[in-house]
């Protein structure tokens, strides 16, 4: 069994008590500060509770600065010679319509390489697929000439090396590729 004496006693709201919530809460006092005032156990979620549970609304607001705003200044470009009012667009709004990207370095394409030649240059149809055959589509589907690589496959990969190093490419190639 808990100790009755022990425990906290729970806020009562008496007509007083409510009195001075409704006069801080229209002073705009904030719920942290009316509890502090209020004190004996007074939270600030059960003056929340009892500000909703009242309905008040429409605070008193904060009394604001009266004072005349001084104009910011102007900052110099960072960049000689750049205007800060360049027109700038879309998703690159900070960057500038004069300032040109970086044109990616062409990768060279993989050299084929001096493969050993299978039955009818080593290509296959699907019906000769296998585990130990280059998986390389080669041609248009649903031509009657297409066909697969069927050279062997390189270790842990369906395609030969040839056409493997044309399937895996690093991430950074395929991003300079694409722009």
């Amino acid at each position: 069994m808990t100790d009755v004496a022990a425990a906290p006693e729970k806020a009562m709201w008496t007509d007083e008590r409510v009195g001075t919530l409704k006069q801080l809460w229209a002073e705009g006092l904030s719920a942290s500060q009316i509890a502090a005032r209020l004190g004996m156990g007074v939270t600030r979620n059960a003056v929340i509770g009892k500000v909703h549970r009242l309905n008040l609304s429409g605070r008193a607001t904060q009394p604001r600065n009266t004072a005349p705003r001084t104009q910011r200044k102007t900052r110099e470009p960072s960049i000689p010679g750049r205007s800060p009012s360049m027109p700038t667009a879309g998703a690159t709004a900070l960057k500038p319509f004069a300032q040109s990207a970086p044109r990616p370095m062409p990768l060279p394409e993989p050299k084929p390489l001096r493969l050993v030649d299978n039955a009818k240059d080593g290509r296959i149809t699907i019906l000769h697929l296998s585990d130990k055959t280059c998986k390389w589509p080669i041609g248009d589907p649903t031509h009657e000439d297409f066909c697969f690589c069927g050279h062997g496959p390189r270790e842990g990969s369906p395609y030969c090396e040839y056409h493997a190093r044309i399937a895996y490419q690093p991430p950074q190639a395929r991003m300079r590729r694409s722009a």
